[in-house]
């Protein structure tokens, strides 16, 4: 029987991606240190124990939160794909230049969000990619780190200019299938974005707000003071579960996916990326949408909740 690794399995996302492979049909393995939740008791820190934990396994999907490209490199080194569902750019980069078969961008952003720019990116360029978020939805310590980790840091644009993460307001034409009010998103450091700019041959630039205007705000003022985010108490933040991605090309053209549950939905689609790549191996690092279609996953998103659309 085919066996998938689920680094982080009991944790936000990784849950509800075992769920869902097992609710396909894979054996699915829930990995982390804590024996009374674990499956497979793997430790990340110890090599050792990694490579214990890959016995009989067809394929690993990280979503630990850790980013050591060493622990891909362990799995892909042995012809086991290493499925990741991080957003964090210069680990994106890492990934790409491990030698073996990863797949990178396989949750709503990135993820979602480069099958929706490859299709806005049809019509032309330059193509600006919305990721909307529910600021009330209890997310995992390793999304919230990474949403404040951003804070204060630069990242380069398309343009050869340096962007400060939250800044550079920017309105977008939202569905009224998210029920998100009006106001701008912020230019964000969103991995895939780089990826798509040189694979696609425009400009692609990703942009993040919350449905909560108070707590988009918030990121916007913190990133000019990052220091003060530590004395911001956690929870109690307004706002929703509901997402929202929107990639509008060059003709003001946009296509879309809304939903509820962010977590639930990332496993969705690494659920999905997962059983793609089990059916049709790759050998080097390949991001989802280089790997298929929106067309493609269109019916099984529809069957897990994710609306599609475009205008």
């Amino acid at each position: 029987m085919t066996s998938v690794l689920v680094l982080g399995g009991y944790g936000a996302v990784g849950r509800h991606v075992v769920e869902r492979l097992r609710a396909a049909g894979t054996d699915a393995l829930a990995a982390g240190r804590d024996p009374s939740r674990a499956d497979r008791v793997v430790d990340l820190a110890d090599p050792r124990s990694l490579v214990s934990g890959l016995d009989g396994v067809s394929a690993v999907v990280n979503c630990s939160g850790a980013e050591e490209p060493t622990v891909a490199a362990a799995v892909a080194g042995r012809g086991i794909p290493f499925v990741d569902i991080t957003a964090t750019s210069e680990y994106a980069r890492e990934l790409e230049q491990v030698d073996g078969p990863v797949l990178l961008g396989v949750g709503i952003a990135p993820g979602l969000s480069g099958l929706l720019a490859t299709e806005a990116a049809r019509a032309g360029g330059p193509v600006d990619v919305l990721i909307g978020l529910g600021a009330g939805e209890a997310h995992g310590p390793a999304a919230t780190a990474w949403t404040y980790g951003l804070l204060g840091r630069r990242f380069d644009d398309p343009d050869g200019s340096r962007v400060r993460n939250y800044t550079r307001p920017t309105r977008f034409d939202l569905p009224a299938e998210a029920g998100y009010p009006r106001f701008p998103a912020l230019r964000t450091d969103f991995a895939d974005q780089h990826r798509l700019t040189a694979q696609l041959g425009v400009p692609v630039r990703s942009y993040l707000r919350l449905d909560s205007r108070l707590a988009t705000l918030g990121l916007a003022a913190l990133t000019w003071a990052p220091r003060v985010a530590a004395l911001v108490p956690a929870g109690g933040t307004p706002g929703g579960d509901g997402w929202v991605i929107a990639a509008r090309g060059g003709d003001g053209r946009s296509w879309w996916a809304t939903g509820r549950g962010q977590s639930r939905a990332t496993a969705a689609v690494a659920a999905l990326a997962v059983q793609r790549v089990l059916g049709s191996p790759i050998e080097a690092p390949t991001w989802l949408h280089e790997a298929t279609s929106l067309d493609e996953l269109r019916p099984a998103l529809s069957n897990a909740g994710i609306a599609l659309g475009d205008a």
